[in-house]
């Protein structure tokens, strides 16, 4: 009977888990200025559990940047797109943070973006100094990483 309750209790806590982690968009856009070669929003804020789904075209992609990771995270590359029935990439957060993307086609455009999962100070220092870093190569789109990295608290 103490192994049914406590089987029972975890199904429980598993579900209430599964049901308070929440689903997030970031979308592609390519437009007029200043709207070319950005995501949308470029930081979001999310909860450890969460996931993000990168919607776009196939001539881009969202891939997570190694040096802008929190120790122990995942890493992620995958192709976004609006067809009908095609999947884009989706990412599953479970380590706090923050973490650092771009568009791999198009990131010395400064086609970059942040994922703040809860407290974001455990990487925040490293991430800044390898935005600042990458930044400088970025052909266009200067000031793109520092504006975001502006908004973290």
């Amino acid at each position: 009977m103490k192994n049914i309750k406590a089987l029972l209790l975890a199904v429980l806590i598993f579900s209430i888990g599964n049901v308070v982690a929440k689903e997030h968009n970031v979308k592609m856009l390519n437009g007029k200025a200043p709207d070319i070669f950005v995501f949308e929003p470029a930081v979001i804020n999310i909860k450890k559990g969460d996931t993000v789904t990168w919607t776009g075209d196939a001539m881009h992609n969202s891939a997570s940047i190694k040096e802008m990771l929190p120790k122990n995270a995942k890493p992620w590359m995958g192709k976004l797109t609006k067809k009908a029935g095609e999947k884009s990439i989706t990412v599953k957060f479970d380590t706090e943070g923050l973490y650092g993307y771009n568009c791999t086609p198009h990131a010395m455009f400064g086609m970059v973006g942040l994922v703040v999962v809860g407290d974001p100070s455990s990487n925040l220092k490293d991430a800044k100094a390898a935005a600042i870093k990458l930044e400088g190569k970025f052909a266009a789109g200067k000031g793109r990483f520092s504006k975001y990295l502006s908004e973290i608290k």
